[in-house]
């Protein structure tokens, strides 16, 4: 029985699902029409793009690095897909989402040289790109905005369609999610990302490509970020040059409270994706509780913080085990 407690203590997912009912019952207290299915629809929809974003950010961060360019590479790409949805409005709106995800990868292909091929830690090349990638957002725009007039009702309707009763935001998020998971779970290229991230000593006695590996992880999440800068301008109906400023912090938060370790090698999508609903809820519930907006960033803060003291603690107390059955 009591080990049984402990397995479950461990199981970051379980807990958080726990955290996540207890929120709920709390909000819905202050709140009744809080779970009403309207609103959770809306939760999930608000959660979307932060799901999509933070799914990248998973797999650079398992690698042992981080990306703080996301919240960049979303505003540019979005802005050059509003942008060219505004010049050419004939143009099929999946082509230009495509252009938006192809502008992502490519700004995620430069991150990734520089980790990989330069050499350059991971924190310190996209501390640098993303104040680049923001300034390139501001020299492209001039300074001016997208608006709702200037784009196209095709446009705007990519992520407010439905399929199935579904919204098209939430059925991209599921999709990701899907992809995701089959990816990191069953094929090699997944095993290589947890093996780098792990030991990367082992890894490449293995045969593990860390310079492959790392040009993936961040390929990939620029093209996720890519996709969301064309979900983010669409479903907002804006591409402003401030899209996205801070959202690093929100996608590192998503998954290190869904378990994923700051330093690499372990970690789960379902974490993530736990995580992300979390925070979702959590943002959504500030203003039922009277919280002011202000409040989010600091409250994030905190989460993260407890998130990696929680995972450090957890780590701590099973290296000790591990010594310990060793020693036996």
């Amino acid at each position: 029985m009591k080990k049984s407690i402990e397995k479950i203590l461990q199981n970051r997912e379980l807990n958080l699902v726990g955290l996540i009912i207890i929120l709920l019952i709390l909000v819905t207290i202050r709140s009744p029409r809080f779970l009403e299915l309207r609103n959770v629809e809306r939760i999930v929809n608000d959660t979307a793009i932060l799901i999509m974003v933070a799914a990248g950010q998973f797999l650079v961060i398992l690698t042992g690095g981080i990306d703080l360019s996301v919240g960049s590479t979303i505003a540019f790409s979005g802005m050059a897909a509003s942008m060219l949805n505004e010049a050419y409005p004939a143009m099929p709106v999946y082509l230009i989402l495509l252009i938006g995800v192809l502008v992502g990868t490519a700004l995620g292909a430069f991150n990734g040289s520089c980790v990989a091929f330069g050499k350059i830690p991971p924190i310190i090349t996209t501390l640098g790109t993303m104040s680049i990638f923001r300034g390139f957002t501001f020299v492209l725009s001039k300074g001016q905005w997208v608006t709702a007039h200037e784009m196209t009702s095709a446009y705007t309707m990519i992520p407010r369609g439905r399929l199935f009763g579904i919204p098209n935001l939430t059925t991209w998020a599921i999709f990701i999610f899907i992809i995701m998971y089959y990816f990191v779970k069953y094929t090699r290229h997944g095993r290589e990302i947890y093996a780098i991230g792990g030991n990367k000593t082992a890894a490449h006695f293995v045969g593990v490509s860390e310079k492959k590996v790392n040009f993936m992880v961040f390929t990939i999440s620029g093209a996720l970020c890519g996709l969301a800068g064309v979900m983010w301008t669409a479903r907002y109906a804006a591409a402003v040059n401030e899209t996205a400023t801070g959202f690093e912090l929100q996608t590192v938060a998503a998954c290190v409270l869904g378990g994923v370790s700051i330093a690499g090698g372990s970690g789960t999508i379902t974490g993530v994706l736990l995580g992300a609903l979390f925070l979702g809820i959590i943002n959504n519930a500030l203003p039922v509780v009277n919280l002011s907006p202000f409040y989010q960033m600091a409250i994030q803060g905190f989460i993260v913080l407890a998130a990696i003291v929680a995972n450090v603690l957890m780590e701590q107390r099973n290296e000790k085990k591990l010594l310990n059955r060793r020693r036996q």
